[in-house]
Order: structure tokens, then sequence, then C-alpha cells
């Protein structure tokens, strides 16, 4: 257990065990009374007709009980005084090694502290706790009624003794190599789990790459191992309960194949009964506790308490502090970032070199599943890049495409991620324009107002969005990424909260685009094309990105209230003008009509 050693903490705290001890003298005086006064009954009272004489010596087995019990009861408090300083111990362990892990640079905080210090440490405390008392019992318990089998006759020890002492010998030797394979058993099922979570997170890759018979081989070596692990617990197992048998079983078997012999040697029938009830009644009970005690809370303390005191794992180094190297102006800057969802993985993102201005309106156009939503969680820092560097303000929010409202009322959700304002007022002055801003001013009245209640499900995907999106506006950050936040609302309130957005006071915002309309009305448009992109203006991309042309050509709009899709684009074209360049032409088409308000916002972006 490295550096924690649980030999001397216990001898460090001698005097705790001198008075469990002491308390633990009247629990073996009852094991040694009821024995011993069950036999005398017989033999003085019953057997002889004396029916005063028996009563009296019962009536002193049952006042041994309550004696026996408050001595137990004292025990627990004993227990108490010993098990609560080994929690406050290890507890000031995993807190002092977390923040060192967490402030002391190199690697990683470890996010296993919370379960060191809720879970594992309450397992040691709980575990040492029981041994101590199962252990204690069964000493005491043997010195009562190997006593009371003295007592009674030697001769009862000579049959009863010698199985006795195998079988806790037996167990004992086997105590360490069984541990030995429950810690392997442990070990091999903690590795089975973890490789198939990594192949169920890694099932496109594996099925990419055409891994699939590679990793299965994989995975059966570590099921293989595990259950290899399980038959050599098995088997030490077997062994363990045959020194039960020999322990418990086998002397109640010698008792009774013995007692012609022991009665031809004056052992009285009471004592016969006295010594059988000593072995049904204590020593089975105390002997079988003690060995599922060790067998299970043992190994326990020990695994518990192994990783408890271990040395840190090596962690994922820390990504490098932002410190001043952001160029001035700048929000957002991508220095050839590449990221992979794994080592043997296709990258997502290969050499990416992006700047956005503090201000500057970016809009993200691409196919579906092409990595958009992966750029926006690398800008926001949810995701470190494989290679390469990124660079942001300090401050920033990420809304995704589901929204994320809470039972409350409708102040709550709004300011929850906003700097104190000086007054309630000010606050529902803020929301109220932040609402007429973004668009959400109609729903908002019709939940209440500020103090309405919010049940987020009776609200459509929209109108949590309309939320979100209200709330980020209200927020500090100067930086705004909207992953497809706009996705369930229409052309026209989608075209209001961008442009809300954009005019925020020293707001720079970047949009995941799901309409053509959000790529149209940035001051500039990341295309991205595989593990590549191409940023640029609408009008340089056209000339540029064979990829955006092909988008930009698959977008349709006409006049709203016109039938067909009312929220497209209709490829323009001129007379005359085919190939290319003649899409080319027609895209700055659609482009001028847009600005000239000619059509309608709209159409959805898809992979063609």
């Amino acid at each position: 257990m490295h550096d924690l050693k649980l030999r001397g903490y216990l001898r460090e705290r001698w005097r705790v065990l001198v008075v469990l001890g002491g308390w633990s003298v009247l629990e073996a005086g009852e094991t040694f009374l009821v024995g011993f006064a069950l036999a005398r009954a017989m033999d003085q009272g019953f057997l002889r007709g004396r029916q005063g004489v028996g009563l009296g010596w019962l009536a002193l087995a049952a006042v041994a009980v309550p004696v026996g019990a408050y001595g137990t009861g004292r025990v627990y408090r004993g227990v108490a005084a010993l098990v609560e300083p080994l929690r406050d111990l290890l507890v000031r362990r995993v807190v002092g090694r977390g923040l060192r892990e967490a402030v002391g640079g190199g690697a990683q905080g470890d996010s296993g502290v919370v379960s060191r210090l809720t879970h594992q440490v309450e397992i040691a405390r709980d575990a040492l706790g029981g041994l101590v008392m199962v252990l204690r019992s069964f000493v005491f318990t043997a010195i009562g009624a190997l006593a009371g089998l003295l007592a009674l006759s030697p001769d009862l020890l000579l049959v009863v003794g010698p199985p006795l002492l195998v079988g806790v010998a037996g167990f004992a030797l086997v105590l360490r190599p069984m541990a030995a394979r429950q810690h392997r058993f442990l070990a091999a099922d903690e590795a089975v789990a973890e490789e198939l979570g990594a192949l169920t997170a890694g099932l496109r890759d594996i099925t990419a790459c055409g891994a699939q018979q590679r990793m299965a081989d994989r995975a059966s070596a570590r099921v293989d191992a595990e259950l290899r692990a399980a038959r050599s617990l098995a088997r030490w197992g077997v062994l363990r309960a045959t020194s039960i048998a020999v322990g418990g079983q086998l002397p109640v078997v010698l008792l009774l194949l013995t007692t012609p012999w022991l009665l031809s040697r004056h052992v009285t029938p009471g004592a016969l009964l006295g010594a059988l009830t000593y072995l049904t009644q204590s020593l089975q009970p105390a002997l079988q506790n003690l060995v599922h005690a060790l067998s299970t809370a043992g190994t326990r303390l020990g695994v518990v308490l192994g990783r408890l005191s271990a040395p840190p794992a090596p962690g994922r180094p820390r990504p490098p502090a932002p410190g001043p190297a952001r160029t001035p102006g700048a929000a957002l800057e991508l220095r050839g970032v590449t990221f992979a969802y794994g080592p043997a993985a296709e990258p997502v993102l290969r050499d990416l070199h992006l700047t956005v201005a503090e201000g500057e309106h970016l809009a993200v156009v691409g196919p579906s599943g092409i990595g958009k939503s992966t750029l926006a969680a690398l800008a926001a820092g949810l995701l470190a890049p494989s290679h390469g560097d990124i660079r942001r303000t300090p401050d920033l929010a990420l809304v995704p495409q589901e929204a994320y409202v809470f039972t409350g009322t409708v102040a709550e959700n709004l300011n929850y991620l906003r700097t104190k304002a000086s007054s309630p007022g000010d606050e529902d002055l803020a929301a109220d324009a932040a609402a007429e801003q973004v668009g959400s001013a109609g729903l908002i009245a019709g939940l209440g107002g500020a103090e309405g209640r919010v049940d987020p499900g009776t609200l459509s995907a929209g109108e949590r969005q309309l939320l979100a999106l209200t709330r980020t506006y209200l927020s500090p950050a100067p930086l705004v990424l909207l992953d497809e936040a706009t996705c369930h609302l229409d052309p026209a309130a989608e075209e209001r909260a961008e442009r809300a957005f954009a005019r925020r006071p020293g707001g720079t915002l970047v949009v995941i685009a799901h309409r053509i309309s959000s790529a149209l009305r940035a001051d500039r448009i990341l295309v991205m094309d595989g593990a590549h992109a191409t940023c640029g203006t609408h009008e340089e991309l056209l000339d540029r990105s064979p990829l955006y042309r092909d988008l930009v050509g698959g977008w349709s709009s006409h006049p709203a209230g016109a039938a067909g899709d009312p929220d497209g684009v209709h490829p323009v074209a001129g007379p005359g003008l085919t190939g290319d360049r003649g899409q080319v032409v027609a895209h700055r088409a659609v482009a001028q009509m847009q600005a000239a308000g000619d059509l309608r916002d709209g159409g959805t972006l898809g992979a063609q």
C-alpha cells in the first residue's frame, strides 16, 4: 500500500485496540457461559430431576446475553474511534493530491478525485470497520468457546481442536494467493470494460480502416485473460470453502463419531451438549464470518488503499496556456491545427490556419458530417487539438443545436450567465432589450414575462433555442459560437437573431451555417472540405472553391408564399451561360438579389 502503512496506523492507536479488547472480554464471557451453563443445567439439574438447579443455570446464561450485548455496544464506539481518523487521513491525502495535480502543471487534473473522495474513502472506512469487528469477534468467541470446552473436559479439545486449527491455518495459507488472484481478476475485468468502451467509441473509425478482425482479436484476448483470472480465482475459492468445511463442519462430525469414546472417558451428556452448542452456535458462525469478511472486505480494503496511495498515473500534457501570444485585435486564432478522434483515425482537420478578428462575423459551411461541430468544439476549448495551437479570447459562449433551458422562471433562465446588474430592475430592462433584439419578446410575453414559469417539456425546440440565444446575448462573452443554434427557427427568425449578435457591441460571431442566408450575411465564410478548409468572402469562394459552388448550387430561393420550397433558393441562370463560369455568374446574381432584398433568405445547407 505504498506510503500508507495500515499496520503502522493501527500500532499508533494501540490504546484504542486495548479498549476494544477490554470490552470484547464481555463477549467472550457470554460465549463461555452459554455453553458451560447449558452443560451444568443438564448434568446437575434436569438429568438429576432438580429442575430448580437447571433453571438457575439457564437463568445465568440468559443474564450473560445482555451483558455481552452491552460490551458489543461499547465495542462499536471503539471501532468508530479507530476508523473515523482513517477516513479523515484519507480525505486529507486525496484532497492534497488532487490540489497538487490541479495546480502543479505537467499533467491535467485528475477527474477521478471526486470518486476517491466520495466513494473510495467510504469503502475503506467501512471495510476497515467491518474487518475489525469480525476479527475481534472471532478471536474472543474462539477464546470463550475453547475455554468452555477445556472447563467441561480436556478430552473435548482433543477432538475439536485439531480440525479447527487445521481449517484456520489452511484459510490463512490461501488468503494471500487468493487476494492476489482477486486483484488480477479485478484488473482483467477493468481491462475488458476499458477495451469495450474504446471499441464502442471508435466503431466508425474501425470500420473505415477495415480493422474489425484486428480489434475483435484484441478484445477477445482481453476476455480470455479475464476468463483465465476467473478460473484461477475459482480454484482458490474451492480451497477456501474446504478450509471452512474442515474448521467448521468436521469438528461436529468428529464429536458425534467419538461420542461413545468420550462417554467411556467420563465425559457427561451435558458436556457433550455444551460442546455441540459451542461448535454450532459460536465457532461455526464466527469462522464463516471471518472467512467471508477477509475474502470480500479485506480485498476491497487492499484495492482501495492501494489506489488511494498509488502515485498518479501520467496524464495527458496540459495544453499550453493562452498567454500573451494572441495577435492583438484577434478574438480567435487557430495555428496549424490538426485534429483526429484517435491516433489511427483520419484527421477531421489538417493544418488549419484561421484568424477571426474582434467584431468579425464568420460563417462555417460544409457538407453534413464534415467536422463543423468539431471545429466549434475546438474553438470553444471542449476538445484539444492533436497538433497545433488555439488562442482565444478568455470569455466565450458556445450555443449548441440542442438548446438547454431548465425549470424555473424566465428571468432565471435568461440571467444566470450574465454579470450581476446593479438592481433587479436593470436586469429586467436589459432582458427586455435583449429579447427585442434577438426576437424572443413574443415568446417571453406568452410565458408570462420575467416571472413566468419555464417548463422545458412544453417548449418546442425553436422556443428553447430562442431562450438560449437571448441568454447568450445577455452574457458578457465577447466571442459567441453558434453551432447550428438556429436550425429550428424559420429563416426570418434566424436572420433576426444572427443580425442581433452581429450588431452586438464589441461582439465576435462564428456561425455554423444551416442555410445559405447565414453564409451570405457573414463577413467571411470558411468552407470545410474534408480535412482541408478554404476561407474568403462569398465572391472569392465562388472563384476559388468548387465545393462552395456545388453547395450554393444546391440551394434555391423564390418569393415567399410561392408553392414548392418556400425556404429554398432557385438556381439563377443567364441565357447562354453554361458550365462552371455560368454557375459563378448565376450565384453572384443570387448574392446581389439577396443584398437588394429581392429574394427571401432561406435554403437548407446540405451535401450534394
